[in-house]
């Protein structure tokens, strides 16, 4: 979808550069950089979601809760040992 707006994007600036009118110009060339820049976000957001993380590797609450008893517990059993 983002592709859409960089073909407008080449097109308001091919129509822009053929017209004789002024306005028609700067309202093609105002038009070209808006959709230069959406097509710019839809890319960024295109990454973005590419990039981000899968949901079934978090680690839910109970878990993040087991593992800290865990590591309290090594800890614990560590100090038990380094003292005499």
């Amino acid at each position: 979808m983002h592709w859409l707006f960089l073909l407008l994007a080449i097109g308001a600036f091919v129509f822009g550069f053929f017209t004789t009118s002024t306005a028609i110009l700067a309202g093609c060339l105002l038009a070209a950089l808006v959709f230069f820049i959406l097509w710019v976000m839809g890319m960024y957001q295109a990454h973005v979601a590419d990039v981000g993380r899968d949901a079934s590797l978090m680690i839910d609450p109970a878990e993040l809760r087991r593992l800290r008893e865990q590591a309290q517990a090594r800890r614990a059993e560590e100090a038990q040992d380094d003292a005499p």
